[in-house]
């Protein structure tokens, strides 16, 4: 069902046991030690490693990006720079003395360029951590150095530092989705005492209290409003750009923005358990969720730096040492040539970026991925189920059909439906109501009304105008008498009598989004083999949606256990079909409340609905934000887009570096294409993960 009829969620998981507490300034102490804005919660709380973007413990690369401008823009950097360039020119003179001062130049130049590479590298080595990227610059260039290879030991270090700064920049822009999702988060709440109002920080506000919302704040907790209206914008969580109407009785929902009228609001849920703390967390652990690719470079830099650096060695050491080929010196040159090609920072920096950009660039649209895991696993998808009440149909009654009779016309059947049914709450009531208002343009007269008798599991009878109105069941129309031509439509069915004579029917139904059925076709454009639907309603319901939405299969009068047996039987007829596909292909769209255990059990599970829903939030992989079937396809979408990136930076990182280090060895390629072949293409594969970000 829809969260119109939520419910108290049971599989909210524990929260993590070492959380550090957010501190709502723009600094705080980051886990380096330095004064930095900060977006999100900082998880340093004694751990020896955080997992950091690149997907590994520390940084994959040893390079620090976030630090990276704080370097390239010090006094100390400038300098070396400056004093790099003046070595070098003064190489065009010759007087006694030069080549020392030159020297020295150099010398000094790289220590101010380098000597945060340097101490990282001395730093992990002491930890044991050898292999990583200030390892190989500080080796190759400190090797440079030794067998006078001056200024290439500086632009190595220099090159690979301004390589480090656009790297950084690179990946601040793809974060760039993210940052605005998290400021979402309202810092504080006006809490409404018997002393007045006080401004007290979000954290500190109970379930239970009042708190007051003035026009233009962000609602900082989910409440439920007591007094005012209002319009809420809550476009930054679901991505829907109309304003929604509020009043008293009304849900609002963390992260929201009041429009014009002053609310006063009932909190629901504490900070912690509000829903933009929930989608926050959602996307600030889906990078510890890797997908098989993210993996699979991790395993591979692990033991292809070592492999290479042992590769290195051998190169300087047995042609000179054991072959009798050339100088030590030549191929020293060339072993470090190998070394500074060697870094695999393309590869394991630029896949996650890609994957955090597919995952950015859904969130922006309203999907939340649980994982990269999860966004490469929609690249395999070739079948997809759905629930049908709240993920194809809205999960509200509408009246779908008037029939008349001879006697009466259809803008009379409604009109004395409309007033029979006023003083009901039921859903089918009040859509009865709000049709007969909008057709009529006119509210209805309470004082026209009288003599009201309700009529348990029949219907109700009142008096309008003189004139005896029944509205109810075929039985209610059977026990007075009143011969009515039975009604075989989908849906409820309200019969209306007037004075003893049959006047009417109307048909109120759960009717199909708006979207579903290009929903439904596009799936197909996508090449998706098998789309089915599993419903509680009866048969006759669900096979009128079927049939209107052209699904394939439709399966009707379900239990939850019954769906979990229908889903986990086409699992394997799917499996049966392709053998060779691997799993994470069949796809389970429901709203995340009653379909909690369908959604577990789908290779991958997508909940509808999911705002203000903390099952769709916990059982879930994927949430879609504003309730539009379509939103699979922008999913799937961004899932290929983003592995065809991902294995474009693979192939053109492998490819270059294996063209470079064959080069190298053979004594072809100098220390400045190495620099190339490290940071520029280090560059080429960010800039064109960045583009994972952008799709739309």
């Amino acid at each position: 069902m829809s969260n119109y009829y939520s419910k108290k969620n049971d599989l909210a998981s524990e929260q993590a046991s070492c959380t550090c507490d957010i501190i709502h300034n723009q600094h705080q102490q980051s886990c380096c030690g330095q004064d930095q804005s900060h977006d999100t919660k900082q998880s340093c709380c004694g751990q020896e490693s955080v997992k950091d973007d690149c997907g590994s413990d520390g940084c994959c690369c040893g390079g620090d990006h976030e630090h990276a401008g704080e370097e390239l823009t010090s006094k100390s950097f400038l300098a070396g720079i400056v004093l790099f360039i003046l070595s070098l020119v003064l190489g065009a003179f010759e007087f006694q003395g030069n080549s020392y001062l030159q020297t020295a130049g150099f010398l000094i130049a790289y220590l101010l360029v380098g000597k945060s590479v340097l101490f990282t590298a001395g730093k992990n080595i002491a930890k044991g951590e050898i292999f990583d990227e200030n390892f190989l610059m500080a080796i190759a260039s400190i090797g440079a150095f030794t067998i006078g290879e001056y200024p290439e030991a500086v632009a190595v270090m220099l090159f690979y530092q301004v390589g480090e700064y656009m790297q950084g920049r690179a990946v601040a822009r793809s974060k760039k989705s993210i940052a605005q999702l998290m400021d979402i988060r309202p810092d504080t709440a006006n809490r409404k005492t018997d002393q007045g109002i006080e401004e007290v920080a979000a954290e500190l506000v109970r379930a239970g209290d009042i708190i007051v919302i003035k026009p233009g704040e962000k609602v900082p907790l989910d409440g439920e409003v007591i007094q005012g209206n209002s319009t809420m914008d809550t476009k930054a969580l679901t991505g829907e750009s109309i304003p929604q109407d509020v009043m008293t009785g009304s849900k609002v929902l963390s992260g929201s923005i009041n429009g014009q009228g002053l609310l006063t609001v009932r909190v629901l849920k504490e900070f912690s358990e509000s829903t933009v703390s929930k989608i926050i967390e959602l996307v600030q652990n889906a990078s510890s969720k890797k997908a098989k690719t993210e993996n699979f470079i991790t395993k591979f830099a692990r033991y292809y730096t070592p492999a290479v650096v042992g590769i290195a060695a051998a190169l300087a050491l047995i042609p000179p040492f054991v072959l009798g080929l050339g100088s030590f010196s030549e191929w020293l040159y060339r072993a470090l040539v190998f070394l500074v090609i060697s870094c695999p920072c393309a590869l394991v920096i630029s896949i996650p970026l890609g994957f955090f950009g597919g995952i950015g660039a859904a969130s922006s649209k309203g999907i939340l991925i649980k994982g990269s895991n999860y966004l490469e696993a929609l690249n395999s998808v070739d079948a997809v189920v759905f629930d049908k009440t709240g993920t194809l149909t809205d999960g509200i009654f509408r009246v779908a059909k008037i029939l008349d009779s001879p006697e009466f016309t259809k803008e009379q059947v409604l009109k004395f439906a409309a007033y029979a049914e006023n003083h009901s709450t039921h859903p089918i009531a009040v859509s009865i109501q709000k049709m007969f208002e909008e057709k009529s343009g006119n509210q209805i007269d309470e004082n026209r009304i009288s003599d009201i008798r309700e009529r348990p599991g029949f219907g109700i009878q009142v008096q309008m105008d003189g004139k005896q109105i029944l509205a109810g069941n075929a039985r209610l129309m059977t026990e007075a008498g009143i011969a009515v031509n039975e009604v075989q439509e989908a849906g409820s069915i309200v019969y209306i009598a007037v004075d003893h004579a049959y006047a009417g029917a109307i048909v109120i139904a759960d009717e199909a989004k708006k979207d579903s059925k290009a929903a439904v076709k596009g799936l197909r454009n996508l090449g998706i083999g098998l789309i089915a639907m599993l419903t509680g309603d009866s048969r006759r319901i669900g096979d009128k949606i079927g049939k209107e939405l052209e699904i394939g299969e439709t399966y009707s009068e379900l239990l939850p256990h019954q769906k979990v047996e229908i889903l986990e039987r086409l699992m394997l007829e799917n499996k049966k079909k392709n053998p060779s596909r691997k799993p994470g292909n069949v796809l389970f769209v429901g709203d995340g409340i009653n379909d909690a255990p369908v959604l577990a059990r789908a290779d991958i599970g997508v909940a509808m609905g999911g705002v203000g829903s903390d099952a769709a939030i916990e059982a879930a992989d994927i949430v879609i934000m504003n309730d539009e079937p379509s939103k699979i396809i922008t999913a799937i979408q961004i899932a290929r887009k983003t592995r065809k990136i991902v294995w474009q930076n693979i192939a053109l990182a492998l490819g270059v570096k294996g063209i470079v280090l064959i080069l190298g060895a053979f004594g072809i390629a100098t220390m400045w294409e190495a620099v190339f072949a490290d940071v520029g293409v280090a560059l080429l594969a960010v800039a064109n993960s960045v583009r994972a970000g952008k799709i739309s």
